[in-house]
């Protein structure tokens, strides 16, 4: 699975498998040889890379991590395909109002919002089941709620619009 990683104002498409207990990454798009022993259950690891060994501490959540590297601190945020897929179509759509589509099939599960609402950037618009995951679908932008275009219970496929967004003046 291909994961998006952002370090600061670079993001890195990265892909990592295990091939026959080898291990094979790819750092956008060019093999990258590392290796990697687990040194405690606490996130303490050794990366092998070029000949040269690298202690590293890891924490935070699926989404936010913080790698500690000889005592300097690296803040990543991760995205996998679907996550980047949502926020890029958000970005899109904030630009002057749109309509918000779902990026993958599945179940509305909840509406957060009304028509007249006005909505902030951000903010949860509705709760999209998907994969057996729920998913906050939020405003790409500053608006107001011009129309729903599905209620609870709808099952919604790829490029079904879910809400549109008119700018706060029109």
């Amino acid at each position: 699975m291909i994961t998006y990683v952002q370090i600061g104002e670079r993001t890195y498409e990265t892909e990592i498998t295990e091939h026959h207990g080898e291990l094979r990454v790819t750092l956008d798009g060019e093999p990258c040889e590392v290796s990697y022993d687990e040194v405690d259950t606490y996130g303490q690891i050794v990366l092998i890379h070029g000949g040269k060994s690298y202690a590293m501490s890891i924490e935070g959540s699926t989404h936010e991590v913080a790698v500690t590297i000889a005592g300097h601190r690296y803040d990543l945020s991760l995205e996998d395909e679907r996550e980047r897929a949502a926020n890029l179509a958000a970005k899109a759509a904030a630009k002057g109002g749109g309509t918000v589509k779902a990026v993958m099939p599945g179940v509305v599960v909840e509406l957060l919002v009304e028509p007249g609402q006005e909505v902030s950037e951000g903010e949860p618009l509705l709760i999209l089941e998907a994969m057996k995951m729920q998913n906050e679908i939020g405003a790409p932008g500053d608006g107001v709620v011009k129309e729903l275009h599905a209620e609870p219970g709808t099952a919604v496929g790829a490029g079904d619009k879910l809400v549109t967004l008119v700018g706060k003046d029109g």
